[in-house]
């Protein structure tokens, strides 16, 4: 739960992917509160349509050489994501992104 007073930041799927599952983005749900009020603000910064997601491939390649695993994530066109997002929009993200990997490109490697 956030502390009282303080700001929270989620992190979105985007991240997830590019960081290989280092960080994790989360499910949001609010819980109303019977006896204050609540402020949010929502603020959402998404890559171009066009543009393809993917893990990091330095990090990718720390992974292997350390515990010989590969990327955990596809490679994909943030529109083909965002599109199934709006149909899987509260459900959890795993399905997606194991959707995503139906329609994945490579990864490059450098």
């Amino acid at each position: 739960p956030p502390m009282r007073h303080s700001i929270v930041v989620n992190l979105g799927d985007q991240l997830e992917v590019i960081t290989n599952g280092k960080y994790k983005s989360v499910l949001h749900r609010v819980v109303a509160q019977t006896d204050g009020n609540r402020m949010s603000i929502a603020s959402f910064y998404n890559p171009g349509s066009d543009a393809v997601v993917f893990p990091a491939p330095s990090l990718v390649q720390k992974e292997a050489e350390k515990d010989d695993v590969a990327a955990v994530y596809p490679r994909f066109v943030f529109e083909d994501y965002m599109k199934l997002y709006v149909i899987q929009k509260f459900q959890a993200k795993e399905p997606r992104f194991e959707a995503m990997k139906a329609t994945a490109l490579p990864i490059p490697t450098s």
